[in-house]
């Protein structure tokens, strides 16, 4: 017993040496490199962006005292520990999802700070967490107190996009012996459903019909992680005078959902019915979200001529109708993992084929059902609205993932959990169970630790994307509690078995 409290005493006097360190150092430093690096637009296939944050944190981590490498699609961040040591990964994400820059109110890759927040893409996901690595591990530098493990830092250029960055780093680095990931929810996820999606494509040639006017376009969301806050259709008068007036009428009787706005405006021969919501990550925050492309689909019902745009917005409006895929037949319920979570996503025009549309459906699956039995599932149902309805959409998607788990009386578990509840003073914490898959699927040896507190709605992936100052600098010591706890400690020998 007295070995034990010793141990623990030890600990504790090495925690809050490092947080006085921090505290006294780096704290204040947390909000001005947090929106130095927001403004580095990171998103899909801008590399310049990419190359000016490889080279901003090249010069970052230099300035803190620690070891960079570029690595190619991920920098290494490094606080080395003795030779040979066993090294304690921490992994996070620079690149950020798409933005529609005129739903901000202000330029997205502009930081503001205020009223307690900074805000600005990626000021939650993932680069505020970022920032919190690099301080947290310039802090236990700072203390002087004798490290067992290398820290590792881990950044990746496209974890929002292609993936392959993780891939492409293993096939010429080892993993760390465990690794962190600090993209996701506290005190430590347990669970991660799968990432899947299923698309539906039409031939959106307008079929014979008795109305003056055709889908001339049609348009929704940007991601497919994203709950939509943009969706349009787009129509054409094509015979005699353009009279728009009946059918206006008709669409401003429609009763929208809350929080969501319907706006028509017609330009001689043209209207454009469109929608807006509220966007929201589609994996951890679905039901903040306000689906802009559900609710034109609901108020265009009827209203448009046939053909395969409006057979897109059928599907889109039958799949809509909850949260967790009731619509598509899905009913699946788990004490431990919930429901499925289910985003209609984006609906757009194929880029080498303009008579072509595809609509497509984020699905994060839960346990027991593999994603061979769901592509069956889903396909069946499209089969079926086909026959009923009298449309030809065809199937497709993606479903090679699946839920990842973690044993909660694993060793690495027990000692997070403990360590987020003494570092917040919460008594018995429980393990989560999240929607949003996170590089703990790509990496060996990892599993997802916070940064995100679980009693507020995580900002990932929304318009005006804010992270609350104060817990920015909670998490941090969090993250040192961790640090110290596992980096100053001995091996952890199978650090997920029991």
């Amino acid at each position: 017993m007295w070995i034990s409290l010793f141990l623990a005493a030890t600990l504790a006097a090495r925690v809050t040496a490092v947080q006085q360190k921090y505290d006294q150092l780096d704290a204040q430093r947390l909000v001005p490199m947090l929106t130095e690096v927001v403004r580095f637009p990171t998103v899909q296939g801008d590399d310049e962006a990419r190359r000016a944050q490889m080279r901003w944190l090249e010069k970052t981590a230099r300035e803190l005292g620690l070891e960079f490498r570029d690595a190619g699609l991920i920098a290494e961040v490094e606080l080395p520990g003795p030779p040979d040591a066993p090294v304690l990964g921490l992994m996070v994400h620079g690149d950020v999802v798409p933005v529609d820059a005129e739903a901000w109110r202000f330029p997205p890759f502009t930081a503001q700070v205020k009223d307690g927040y900074v805000s600005g893409r990626g000021a939650a996901d993932d680069k505020g967490p970022m920032v919190q690595a690099l301080l947290a591990m310039h802090a236990l530098r700072e203390s002087g107190i004798a490290r067992t493990h290398t820290v590792r830092l881990l950044v990746g250029s496209d974890e929002e996009s292609d993936n392959k960055d993780v891939k492409t780093y293993l096939e010429s680095h080892q993993p760390p012996d465990y690794t962190l990931v600090l993209d996701s929810n506290f005190p430590v996820v347990v669970g991660e459903k799968a990432w899947n999606s299923l698309t539906v494509t039409a031939d959106v040639r307008p079929r014979a019909d008795d109305r003056p006017y055709v889908v001339a376009g049609l348009s929704a969301g940007l991601a497919t992680s994203i709950v939509p806050d943009r969706a349009s259709v787009t129509l054409r008068w094509t015979r005699g005078n353009p009279n728009w007036g009946p059918l206006q009428d008709e669409l401003f009787e429609v009763k929208m959902p809350p929080w969501t706005r319907l706006d028509v405006g017609a330009q001689k021969d043209v209207l454009q019915i469109a929608t807006r919501g509220k966007s929201a990550h589609a994996g951890v925050n679905l039901e903040g979200g306000r689906n802009a492309l559900v609710a034109l689909a609901n108020a265009v019902d009827g209203k448009l001529p046939p053909g395969g745009a409006a057979d897109l917005l059928a599907f889109a409006r039958m799949a809509g109708q909850d949260f967790s895929g009731t619509g598509l037949g899905i009913t699946d319920r788990d004490p431990l993992w919930g429901r499925y979570a289910v985003n209609v996503a984006t609906m757009k025009r194929d880029a080498d084929d303009p008579n072509k549309a595809t609509l497509t459906i984020n699905v994060r699956r839960i346990p027991p059902r593999t994603g061979a039995q769901l592509k069956e599932h889903l396909e069946k149902v499209v089969a079926d609205f086909n026959r009923r309805t009298g449309a030809s959409l065809v199937a497709g998607g993606f479903y090679d993932d699946e839920p990842m788990s973690f044993d909660p009386r694993g060793k690495l578990v027990r000692r997070l959990l403990a360590g987020y509840g003494t570092a917040t003073g919460i008594k018995s914490p429980k393990p989560a169970i999240s929607g949003g898959g996170t590089y703990a699927k790509r990496l060996p040896n990892s599993i997802a630790f916070g940064m995100w507190f679980p009693d507020k709605p995580y900002p990932g992936h929304d318009v005006d994307e804010k992270n609350p100052v104060a817990d920015l600098q909670k998490g941090t010591r969090v993250l040192i509690r961790a640090l110290v706890d596992i980096a100053t400690g001995p091996r952890i020998v199978e650090p997920f078995k029991p």
